[in-house]
């Protein structure tokens, strides 16, 4: 995938994509640039794109749950993420979570980012929920296959 056009960043193009409805991606990339700078102003310092990765790090789920179906029974199997679907996962859960703050989508959107950079805020219980489920299923972990 190539990168967006001001930071030439994969990760801020799948963002915008996630973000963007009805094939407005030029709004999409105001409301993506708009919450990068806030968030970046706020904190101050260094690199936009530093500050994405490591609050994208905190909401990074790394296992799930997937059910496997055994001999007439469903089981949740505890599974390792590839790191594709981990992404996908932590902007859909940002995206989701900006979208039902009050306030424009910029604003939610910088404030779900600095919440997730903090390690705090809806998207991180999100992940922490995911990783507590997988944990408590980790009993039925030899059902891992296919």
């Amino acid at each position: 995938m190539k990168g967006d056009p001001r930071y030439n960043s994969p990760l801020v193009e799948q963002l915008t994509n996630r973000v963007m409805r009805c094939g407005k991606k030029s709004l999409a990339r105001r409301i993506v640039y708009g919450a990068i700078e806030k968030v970046s102003e706020i904190l101050g310092k260094g690199d936009p794109m530093d500050f994405m990765l490591a609050a994208l790090e905190n909401i990074r789920p790394k296992l799930e749950v997937k059910s496997r179906r055994v001999g007439g029974a469903t089981y949740q199997v505890p599974m390792e993420v590839p790191y594709q679907r981990q992404i996908g996962l932590a902007f859909r859960w940002l995206v989701l979570a900006a979208d039902k703050r009050k306030g424009t989508m910029a604003e939610g959107l910088a404030n779900e980012l600095l919440d997730a950079y903090n390690n705090t805020g809806e998207v991180v219980k999100k992940k922490e929920e995911v990783h507590r489920m997988a944990q408590a299923n980790r009993a039925f972990a030899h059902f891992r296959w296919s």
